[in-house]
C-alpha cells in the first residue's frame, strides 16, 4: 500500500512502527498488543473523551466499538515531522451510518505513542 507523506509518498512500512502495530491490533481488537505501543504516561480522546495512563487506556481498548462488527480500510497518512503521524482509516460496519472515515492523529515520544486523537 502506498500512503501520501507531505512532501514524499512512503509506504505504509516506512510508518513508524508504533503506529502500524497499533492500526492492526486496533483493527484485529488486539487489545494485549495495542496496549504496548503507549508510553506510560499516555492518553487517548475518542468520541470527545481523554483517558490518560496505560490502565485506563487498557480499558479504553477493550470497549472502544465492541458492540459493533467493522472493516477498516487505510486511505492516507502524512506526517508532518517524525514525531507526528495522521492516518485517514474508513470504517465500513454495522454501527449507526454504516460508514465513517476518521483520522487517527499520533504523537510519539521515544518510539512509542504518546498522544493518539481519533476524530472526523
Amino acid at each position: 500500500m502506498t500512503l501520501r507523506h507531505e512532501n514524499s509518498t512512503v509506504t505504509w512500512d516506512e510508518l513508524p512502527a508504533a503506529v502500524t502495530t497499533c492500526l492492526r491490533a486496533l483493527r484485529d481488537r488486539d487489545a494485549a498488543t495495542a496496549l504496548t505501543t503507549f508510553a506510560a504516561d499516555a492518553e487517548v480522546t475518542d468520541e470527545g473523551r481523554t483517558v490518560r495512563g496505560r490502565s485506563a487506556i487498557a480499558d479504553w481498548l477493550s470497549s472502544a466499538g465492541s458492540e459493533f462488527t467493522y472493516t477498516t480500510t487505510c486511505i492516507s497518512a502524512t506526517m508532518p515531522d517524525a514525531s507526528n503521524v495522521d492516518v485517514l482509516q474508513r470504517l465500513d460496519g454495522d454501527f449507526p451510518g454504516g460508514v465513517a472515515e476518521l483520522h487517527h492523529r499520533f504523537t510519539l515520544v521515544g518510539g512509542l505513542i504518546r498522544r493518539l486523537v481519533i476524530e472526523p
